[in-house]
């Protein structure tokens, strides 16, 4: 008699074939963790976190320090006034931001997922509200499992409140960096946002508070592109964290104290603490994941267990696939880091951003724009001239206000007909009509090259020139 079950047919083998495809859910009650790693990632969630809820607060020369300004369409950063013109420096920026992280995974692995990634941030930020409210892993897994009381209810509304209110704060930063703050504050206080405003506030808000308090891993495991395509940025010279096998198995509990050798064992005690202070729920002893987000919270959970056992520590570290095969020390290691990969990659990394402050550095802060009156291309005037008509756009990059003098050149006894002086405001951008009168022999029929050149009053170096052509008729 056969113990093979028979094959399900139709809507069970579909159900079976779901089953194989996709797994359900297993919620994940993660454990707190202390040690290096977790001091150096709550160091990052500090840093990131007062520069992005504090950058709006402050004030450079009366305004907003840091102010993406869609509907003046300028990028004020500090002392710097950015204009749709200048978004070669936002590309820059860019290309710089990409390189680094291929740069910086190429050597450690995802450090940028680990430590600073705003998902890793906020549920860092989530949990850390929970375990308050709730109690420990334990205490929330039996929360979790109890019938509904009036306890359990306090304490879940008190910390979906607690989350709702970081997640309200967060939009409401994010759309600060986009809108004045003193508008946006003005509008709290009498809950007149602008549509788009409030759209925001509340989309950013929202998706804060769906991904960090209630998706957590998922958005890790199946949503980031970036634990895709991640594996082609590592090499066996690449730090990642790795489970010493050689030393751990085989695995399996014992007496503190105990020589593991003597009972025929390795390091390894088989605790699976490193399992529970995974975020993501991984077990790092079946090496190198996707889902691994490099948080080390296995490497600190693991040295306090290695430490208890009088064991050494380092069964789980940072390591590269050669220097565990070939059981290299720190020396080794150190020295594969500068290898041809990562050489290039920080060669045009230091490149990009050579390139990028001596852009700023030269960024001149006054722009032209010379455009020929078109519906009057040339005319013959009284006193034997001929006009062109132009139109000068011209913007004062800087934040403050100036005068500019026009002048231009380029062909014998060419001038410029009435007032040739503007005032702009400071960080604005001023139209002129100018007039330009030159001899009718003075040039060939058809276009003539000729030079504007505006000078500002009070620094005769900020200056500019911008060509254009002359039309005489034919």
């Amino acid at each position: 008699m056969s113990n093979t079950s028979p094959k399900p047919q139709g809507a069970d083998a579909d159900a079976s074939a779901q089953d194989t495809l996709y797994a359900s859910r297993r919620k994940l009650y993660v454990r707190a963790v202390s040690g290096i790693f977790d001091n150096w990632r709550w160091a990052l969630v500090w840093i990131t976190q007062l520069i992005f809820y504090g950058l709006p607060w402050l004030q450079w020369n009366d305004r907003q320090a840091v102010l993406l300004h869609l509907v003046e369409r300028k990028f004020y950063i500090f002392g710097w006034v950015f204009w749709p013109q200048d978004v070669i420096f936002l590309a820059l920026l860019l290309i710089i931001s990409a390189y680094a992280l291929f740069f910086f995974t190429a050597i450690a692995g995802r450090l940028w997922c680990g430590y600073a990634c705003p998902q890793t941030v906020y549920t860092e930020i989530f949990m850390w509200i929970e375990r308050k409210i709730e109690g420990d892993h334990v205490r929330r897994q039996k929360l979790d499992q109890a019938p509904m009381s009036g306890e359990k209810a306090a304490r879940r509304g008190l910390k979906f409140l607690a989350w709702g209110l970081v997640a309200l704060w967060t939009g409401f930063t994010f759309v600060a960096y986009f809108s004045p703050l003193e508008e946006l504050l003005q509008a709290a206080r009498t809950l007149s946002f602008g549509p788009w405003e409030l759209f925001w506030i509340l989309f950013y808000g929202g998706f804060t508070y769906l991904f960090a308090g209630v998706m957590r891993e998922q958005v890790c495991k199946y949503m980031c592109p970036y634990a895709r395509f991640q594996g082609v940025m590592f090499d066996p010279d690449t730090l990642v964290i790795t489970y010493d096998e050689g030393r751990g198995e085989p695995r399996g509990a014992r007496k503190k104290g105990i020589d593991p050798r003597s009972v025929n064992k390795g390091d390894c005690i088989d605790c699976g603490i490193c399992v529970q202070v995974c975020p993501t729920g991984i077990d790092i002893r079946d090496g190198l994941q996707y889902e691994c987000i490099g948080c080390a919270a296995c490497i600190d959970a693991c040295d306090q267990v290695m430490d208890r056992m009088n064991y050494p520590r380092g069964l789980i570290r940072y390591s590269t696939e050669n220097a565990i095969k070939k059981h290299w020390g720190a020396k080794d290691i150190l020295v594969h880091v500068l290898r041809p990969r990562t050489l290039i990659y920080g060669t045009i990394l230091a490149l990009l951003c050579a390139g990028f402050v001596w852009g700023l550095a030269t960024r001149e802060p006054l722009r032209v724009d010379v455009i020929r009156d078109r519906a009057a291309l040339a005319r013959e005037v009284e006193g034997g001239m001929i006009e062109n008509v132009y139109s000068l756009q011209v913007m004062n990059m800087s934040e403050q206000a100036r005068s500019f003098h026009f002048s231009v050149s380029g062909l014998p006894g060419v001038t410029v007909d009435g007032e040739n002086l503007i005032e702009i405001g400071p960080a604005a951008t001023q139209s002129v009509t100018l007039r330009v009168l030159v001899p009718y022999d003075s040039g060939k029929p058809g276009a003539n090259p000729i030079e504007f050149e505006v000078r500002a009053d009070d620094d005769p170096s900020l200056s500019l020139r911008e060509e254009t052509t002359f039309l005489f008729p034919r």
